[in-house]
């Protein structure tokens, strides 16, 4: 039973940071904004750089990305609460229903580690050169991120037994 609760809680606790990052976007959104844009305009990283010609310099792009990254966060949340709610519901049911029960949150785990893993560190760290900025690098960040919520996601997707098994 405690490792169906600590499943659930940490999958809520994912839900949160999800909530709170993309709250934050929302709410600060020309602060935040500031950020996706240096990174596309790529004007901050080495001048010697010859990936420049990465580099979007469209306003209306950089608006659409932003708003893309806000909603693929605030999906994570939604997805992570849901299936935090759903497993806090089936917390007495047998195991193959406690196992579907955590699709949902499996589902929201996966996408917050394919948005801050791809998103910020593929795209955003490699492709667009942003470990190179002094300012705009979110690559440490991104990456105590995606680890974070993979690790939650390897354990959230073991199997569980039957409540009172040990195994």
């Amino acid at each position: 039973m405690v490792i169906r609760y600590s499943k659930l809680l940490l999958t809520a606790a994912i839900a949160l940071f999800a909530s709170l990052v993309s709250f934050g976007n929302i709410t600060d959104y020309g602060s935040n904004f500031a950020f996706v844009q240096h990174v596309l305009l790529m004007d901050t990283i080495f001048p010697t750089a010859t990936i420049q010609y990465r580099a979007i310099d469209s306003v209306a792009v950089h608006h659409a990305v932003y708003i893309f990254i806000i909603a693929l966060e605030t999906l994570t949340a939604v997805l992570c609460w849901v299936g935090a709610w759903r497993m806090f519901r089936g917390r007495y049911a047998s195991a193959a229903e406690f196992n579907r029960r955590k699709h949902m949150a499996i589902a929201g785990l996966t996408l917050g580690f394919l948005v801050w893993q791809v998103g910020f560190m593929s795209v955003g760290g490699e492709w667009f050169g942003m470990w190179m900025s002094e300012q705009w690098n979110g690559v440490a960040s991104a990456f105590q991120f995606f680890a974070t919520i993979g690790i939650v996601l390897i354990y959230v997707a073991q199997r569980d037994g039957d409540i009172g098994d040990l195994a």
